[in-house]
């Protein structure tokens, strides 16, 4: 049986079929537009620099880091330019050991490389750069340039790199730079974008000392490069460049014949020595001993470098002037009766018998042998008399101590341009009950006060917060924050500024309390324990001599040095100005473990007073006799600056 079809109907379905295909075409091509209409035009600009982007390479060019010079011109960090073998292990593309080994076989790869190169890599993200050797000779540039075929992600690269002509003369002051480790990084990612973005393709930052306080000044402006490149990523031609701007070079205050000298009489001993220029508040020499090579640090120090750093008992790599504490001893005395006159607790003239003891709540604490019979304060400061001051320290009590020495800086922030400082420990009623936890602790007893009169008890301070406070006695009661940099220079137009210093805060004392105590301070090296030391000087200088305890022997226990471990002997100090009638610089001086004051510390304040004031430079004979504390030592002789062998001024010839 045929089926009969309806024609129409059949065609009424075609059509409808005909219309839908249409409608899905027309609608699919409107998709297509609508796309095409939304990369071409809406999103133009975008996909245009994307695609200029996979064409060109925006390369970060790294600026010259800033130079660091002294008052005079010598420069004191600087930069050179050498090559260097890196590796970016992401595109390496095998086991890296293996590449090294074949590197070994070209260039010379020590033990040390291949452990600075795993410790870089383990701070390292896979597809950053890894230096493996720094400093390739030439011939070994050609001999890898012949085979770099077979290194994929293997290359040679020109780099900056940093170098401290004096090696380790005034490391602590000038710091070092280092590699950027992981822990900055991840601190940088909190910077402004515009600071972020000056430090792309920085692979080196500051880490200590003036380097890494004055960072930005000394880093520059980073430039970039445009590069067109190929399909595989390589460099073909440069399209355009902006030039990076070099780091701007900071001139510092600091004399750096003095720091080597003075670092040179310190010998072997441990120490840190503080000179201010009392009228400004500039640092002239700022040494810490014993003192370290910051030029290992440049390249990454290598790990038996680092473990005789690190572990060493001598400690080098303390910054002892800013951040070593220690009880003051017998050169706090004089700021003790400065403190009495200008609080009215005791009169100059007033005069106590010192039988050589002094017995307070059925303790008795030492004083001389024999005693000095009735001092004065003149006197006291002069011979140093512990009895006088004992009593004077019980008659303040702690809190007015605390109230006048602070002013001073005494246990306080000096706010120099380093970083790191740390406030050590001026003591007072809150401090104790601020920093022990039981309450039989916090409470002060007045038998602890008795010690802080002669500068011991829980008395503990830098060497700069010393220095400052002599400086401000000196200066008759004027006080200059101290700092290191002096100006800056820029780089590009040569212009200097100085760098702008806030006015000197008058503290108030009364100049005939201030004389009293200056001429106190004369007497104690014309007549008193700096007298053998300042024997035929050409200025008159103002001192006092100091000794502090390293450990606490008890009450009873006589000290005798021969007895202890070097460690555990007694420090000494000296802090002194001078000229005293008009004070040009200022200094503080401790060395660890030495004993009496005049005999270690004096001569070497002797020195540098000598250095500053009289144009003299101490002979080999003169300098040895200092390191073994030898107290009348030769004077020493004209300065000659050709004797020693220096880093050229900046922007003239190197010495001869």
């Amino acid at each position: 049986m045929t089926e009969i079809r309806n024609a129409a109907a059949d065609t009424a379905r075609l059509r409808l079929r005909v219309v839908v295909i249409a409608l899905v075409v027309f609608f699919a091509f409107g998709l297509i537009g609508a796309r095409l209409y939304y990369l071409q035009v809406m999103q133009h600009e975008e996909l245009a620099e994307r695609a200029e982007r996979n064409r060109t390479a925006v390369v970060p060019v790294v600026p010259n880091r800033g130079l660091i010079l002294d008052r005079n011109g010598v420069v004191l960090a600087s930069n050179y330019s050498a090559y260097t073998l890196e590796i970016t292990p992401s595109q390496a593309g095998r086991n890296l050991d293996e590449v090294i080994d074949q590197l070994a076989e070209i260039v010379d790869v020590q033990p040390r490389d291949r452990r600075r190169f795993k410790r870089l890599r383990e701070d390292s993200r896979s597809f950053d750069s890894v230096p493996l050797r720094t400093r390739l000779t030439d011939e070994e540039v050609a001999r890898f340039a012949a085979q770099r075929y077979r290194f994929p992600g293997v290359e040679i690269k020109a780099r900056l790199f940093r170098n401290y002509p004096l090696g380790e003369v005034g490391a602590h002051v000038l710091g070092y730079i280092g590699r950027i480790n992981q822990r900055e990084k991840t601190q940088m990612e909190d910077w402004p974008e515009e600071d972020q973005a000056n430090y792309k393709g920085t692979d080196y930052i500051g880490k200590l000392g003036i380097e890494q306080s004055y960072e930005k000044v000394l880093h520059g402006q980073t430039g970039v490069e445009q590069m067109e490149t190929s399909a595989g990523g390589r460099a073909v031609r440069r399209l355009g460049s902006h030039p990076a701007t070099p780091g701007d070079t900071v001139m510092l205050t600091l004399d750096i014949r003095l720091q080597r000298l003075v670092e040179e009489m310190f010998g072997e001993r441990r120490g840190a020595l503080v000179a201010i220029d009392p009228r400004t508040g500039e640092i002239l020499a700022f040494v810490s001993k014993p003192t370290f090579d910051p030029n290992l640090f440049v390249e990454g120090i290598d790990t038996e470098s680092w473990q005789a750093l690190n572990e060493s008992i001598d400690k080098p790599l303390l910054n002892r002037a800013l951040r070593g504490t220690y009880p003051p001893g017998s050169t706090y005395k004089p700021f003790m009766g400065l403190a009495a006159l200008e609080t009215g607790k005791r009169a100059a003239n007033v005069v106590q018998n010192d039988p050589g003891f002094y017995t307070f709540g059925g303790h008795t604490f030492r004083s001389h042998e024999g005693g000095l019979g009735g001092v004065d304060m003149h006197r006291a400061i002069q011979h140093s008399s512990n009895t006088y001051f004992y009593s004077l320290a019980v008659e303040m009590g702690v809190d007015a101590i605390h109230d006048f020495m602070k002013p001073l800086g005494f246990g306080q922030i000096t706010g120099i341009d380093l970083n790191g400082e740390v406030r050590g420990t001026l003591p007072s009623m809150a401090w104790k009950r601020a920093t022990y936890r039981r309450p039989e602790q916090q409470r002060w007893f007045p038998g602890e006060t008795v010690s802080l009169g002669i500068g011991q008890g829980y008395n503990n301070f830098t060497m700069l917060q010393l220095a400052l406070a002599e400086a401000t006695l000196a200066n008759g009661g004027i006080h200059h924050r101290p700092h290191l940099a002096r100006a800056i220079k820029n780089t590009v137009t040569g212009e200097v500024r100085l760098i702008e210093q806030p006015p000197g805060q008058n503290l108030g004392y009364k100049p005939k309390n201030v004389d009293v105590i200056r001429n106190a301070l004369v007497a104690v090296n014309k007549g008193g324990t700096g007298t053998r030391v300042f024997a035929g000087a050409a200025y008159t200088s103002a001192g006092k001599t100091g000794t502090a305890q390293a450990v606490s022997l008890g009450r009873n226990v006589k000290y005798n040095p021969k007895l202890l471990e070097e460690h555990q002997r007694d420090h000494s100090l000296f802090a002194a100005f001078a000229p005293a009638e008009d004070p040009k610089i200022a200094v503080a001086v401790i060395v660890e473990n030495a004993g009496f004051g005049a005999a270690h510390a004096a001569p070497i304040v002797r020195r540098v007073f000598d250095y500053w004031l009289a144009n003299q430079y101490p002979n080999e004979q003169d300098m040895a006799a200092v390191r073994v504390g030898k107290a009348a030592a030769p004077i020493g002789k004209p300065l000659v600056a050709s004797e020693m062998a220096w880093p050229a001024p900046e922007g003239a010839a190197a010495a001869p």
